[in-house]
């Protein structure tokens, strides 16, 4: 997997890159980074994989500063990368926030969207999550978190969200780095304050819009953040699969990589037939 970053009208964006084939941009959620992929993105043939890191997050915390945050708005910063970096279309997997991004983004431009993965993602009044809300109440506490208190706050949202309580101890490590490189808790803070569930509420009704693309829905069925009635509102307007997963929790790409690796490739292999099938006028 290769590091890889871009000039995008004055943004700084950053993304991992792995294989060559059809495009597939991966979008992580909160508190995550492109590392949240990292066991996906080697069991996918036949595809470039694209894990992009939200603006304002990982890497990228330093821009968070000077942009705005919302789901939203990042849907339109990722529309400016694709364009920078030469994709018209891509299979778009979003999980959590970044399950929202994509389905904003494939609403808005579907000329961009070949096909659609959503893994306990947020969408329609399904977030921001208590914990979330209570951040937002309550953020100029928050942001003065040293960073000790900062991890074991991080700690309790994925030892929760996680069924493999091996990968949590792992994630953390993984996506702790990121804030305490950056400014800690005042990073955290500046993202939870740019969300806002109008963002999806928006898009609800013109989802159905997006039926008769290849799509699949990756759910851990114990998730106690993003319930399973949301997976599977998302699949009947989807008109697509819904895999459940017994047991799994939150993090799926993490503790659930293979099951949501064959449902990309799955995506992928249909978004590609179509692709080649000839156009047949009447």
């Amino acid at each position: 997997m290769e590091a890889k970053k871009v000039d995008v009208d004055g943004i700084t964006m950053r993304w991992i890159e792995h294989g060559a084939g059809m495009p597939v941009i991966l979008v992580h959620g909160i508190p995550t980074s492109p590392e949240l992929w990292r066991k996906v993105m080697g069991r996918v043939p036949n595809a470039r994989l694209l894990a992009w890191e939200m603006v304002g997050y990982g890497n990228s915390i330093e821009e968070g500063r000077r942009h705005e945050l919302s789901i939203a708005k990042q849907a339109d910063y990722l529309s400016a990368f694709m364009r920078a970096i030469k994709v018209e279309r891509a299979v778009l997997v979003g999980h959590d926030l970044g399950g929202g991004v994509v389905q904003i983004l494939a609403v808005n431009e579907p000329a961009r969207c070949s096909g659609i993965v959503l893994t306990n993602a947020i969408g329609y009044d399904s977030w921001p999550i208590p914990s979330v809300r209570a951040m937002q109440m309550f953020g100029r506490i928050v942001e003065h978190m040293p960073d000790f208190l900062l991890r074991a706050n991080l700690a309790m949202l994925l030892y929760r969200g996680h069924d493999d309580l091996r990968v949590a101890t792992e994630s953390l490590n993984v996506h702790f780095e990121r804030y305490a490189a950056a400014d800690g808790a005042h990073a955290l803070i500046r993202q939870v304050r740019a969300l806002d569930t109008q963002d999806t509420l928006a898009i609800q009704d013109r989802l159905r819009e997006l039926r008769g693309l290849p799509a699949k829905v990756v759910w851990g069925a114990a998730d106690p953040f993003q319930k399973l009635r949301y997976g599977r509102r998302l699949a009947s307007d989807l008109d697509c699969e819904l895999i459940e997963i017994p047991g799994g929790k939150h993090f799926v790409p993490e503790d659930h990589p293979e099951i949501l690796a064959e449902a990309i490739r799955s995506v992928v292999e249909q978004a590609t037939a179509g692709a080649r099938a000839p156009n047949v006028h009447a």
